[in-house]
């Protein structure tokens, strides 16, 4: 996992916008830690070198079962897959195809390239892949690479009676908690928080939850440092109760150059 996030770190640092939604720094660390209370973890794995350096990966998510929060056994039918392609080698990405399916050979298989890869959208619809137009729409599965200037962001200030807390503060139960309330039905449970906790780069004290005046969890995010790119990504951001419902996934802020704490 290690290899793979620094793999995410050296395409952020040059292009951005080539990093895969599930390949980044953040999500590489998520996904592997919660997998260990599931499938991910165990999922078959590619790694491609040269010279000793990681230049492109892959996992394969095959079909299999998931127990969520309301109780539900749902039925994962097709497989998913989550890869990266350094630009320098971006030839690579036939082999991770090959790869792929030979490995979810006789699945509906399907991925998540970056819309700005030309050269790889190329060659997935050379190997007989093609967009899905549901997936493209407001309920659908898509991300997009926004980006502004923080020079001018506002100070934020809670409304009275909330206020913010870490994960290691709160307590797993609460943490655990904020999450299921906003992502409600999910397969997040305290054994894939406890598998998160345990990755390299996870720090409690970057998990933030907002407690309400009643004391329940209204919102969390759990932020990824990158020290080598002086990046800070948001994941699973959720807000629920309070507010109305809202979620979202991979925000990456760039600050200015300063100390890293």
């Amino acid at each position: 996992m290690q290899l793979m996030q620094g793999l995410a770190q050296r395409v952020t640092a040059t292009r951005p916008d080539l990093v895969n939604s599930d390949a980044t720094f953040g999500e590489l660390a998520w996904d592997w830690g919660k997998g260990h209370a599931g499938d991910g973890a165990s999922g078959p794995r590619r790694l491609w070198f040269s010279g000793g350096e990681l230049v492109a990966c892959s996992c394969a998510h095959l079909p299999h079962q998931v127990r969520r929060s309301d109780g539900a056994v749902k039925d994962v039918t097709g497989a998913y897959l989550a890869y990266q392609v350094h630009p320098d080698r971006a030839g690579l990405v036939d082999e991770v195809i090959d790869w792929y399916d030979g490995t979810a050979a006789g699945t509906e298989r399907t991925v998540m390239p970056s819309a700005a890869d030309e050269f790889a959208l190329k060659r997935w619809a050379a190997h007989g892949y093609e967009t899905d137009p549901a997936s493209l729409g407001d309920a659908g599965s898509w991300t997009q690479l926004n980006e502004r200037d923080l020079t001018d962001v506002a100070q934020p200030v809670l409304p009275d009676g909330f206020r913010f807390r870490t994960a290691d503060e709160a307590g797993p139960k609460a943490a655990v908690q904020a999450h299921l309330d906003a992502w409600a039905p999910s397969t997040y449970s305290a054994e894939a928080y406890q598998g998160v906790r345990q990755t390299a780069t996870y720090r409690g004290a970057l998990h933030i939850v907002v407690e309400a005046p009643d004391g329940t969890m209204a919102s969390s995010t759990t932020m990824w440092l990158d020290e080598a790119n002086r990046t800070a990504e948001f994941g699973t951001t959720g807000v629920w109760g309070w507010r109305g419902r809202c979620c979202c996934t991979g925000c990456i802020w760039r600050g200015r150059p300063g100390p890293v704490i």
